[in-house]
């Protein structure tokens, strides 16, 4: 005769006695988890009804190699963050120091008649003849700001103004020879001959570059404001260029 051993057990199941009482190497019900990992010699809870978990203290954890591995691999992959490299410290200065003493040449031949150039009074009637007014003062401003400008930017300092300064000279260099037309009639022959503007263009893309990226670290605008803030202060000194050559164009030439 069947008999009903539910009442032999404290819930009314007949394995649930495994749970509740001592074991010790292989036994239970269908429920047993034991993988024969349980140390001998002493009891152990495989389940404790007080925390609703099982007893792992004879398993070796599973997850370790992954936790390792992922560590592992986080540890490779911290890469150092972007900045500023001396790298673009040097290329900023070769640039600087290039456009720098080129522009200290010119002016210096045009103030002072070094390097078999015309002096004030010969760049003076030089810009009489392309049609400006005023020669004479234009030809000191003009020979200041090459040989100043050319003389700060070889040093990094005040380098968005030295740099606006050279832009503004090219670009009325650029606009007489390039003529009023925005497509003359010989087009590229125009840019590309002996006495084309192609060279003014590079000087004048050289000062552009260094108007807004600042001069690097190599400099003495070193950690000044216009240094830390290089976009304002390259955007405010540009509208000081376009100023300038536009007066230039408009009011001094005829």
């Amino acid at each position: 005769m069947a008999t009903d051993d539910r009442s032999k057990s404290p819930s009314g199941y007949s394995d649930d006695g495994f749970y509740s009482t001592p074991t010790s190497g292989a036994g239970g019900g269908a429920h047993h988890f034991d993988d024969g990992t349980q140390s001998f010699g002493k009891d152990t809870t495989a389940f404790n009804k007080d925390t609703s978990s099982f007893d792992t203290s004879g398993y070796t954890p599973v997850d370790t190699f992954g936790q390792t591995a992922a560590t592992h691999r986080d540890e490779e992959d911290e890469r150092k963050p972007f900045g500023w490299t001396g790298s673009a410290d040097l290329g900023l200065l070769v640039l600087r120091v290039a456009l720098g003493a080129v522009f200290i040449g010119h002016g210096a031949q045009k103030v002072f008649g070094a390097f078999g150039g015309p002096g004030i009074d010969g760049f003076a009637r030089q810009l009489a003849e392309f049609g400006y007014r005023e020669e004479k003062i234009l030809a000191w401003v003009t020979g200041i700001t090459e040989l100043a400008g050319g003389g700060l930017l070889v040093l990094g300092l005040f380098t968005p103004l030295a740099a606006a300064g050279i832009l503004g000279v090219m670009a009325n260099v650029v606009a007489l020879k390039y003529g009023g037309s925005l497509f003359p009639p010989d087009g590229f022959r125009r840019f590309l001959n002996s006495n084309g503007v192609e060279q003014e263009l590079a000087y004048a893309a050289m000062a552009f570059a260094l108007l807004f990226t600042g001069p690097g670290r190599a400099a003495l605008d070193y950690n000044r404001s216009w240094f830390r803030h290089p976009l304002l202060a390259g955007f405010i000194c540009f509208v000081l260029a376009a100023g300038a050559t536009a007066a230039t164009l408009l009011v001094f030439r005829t």
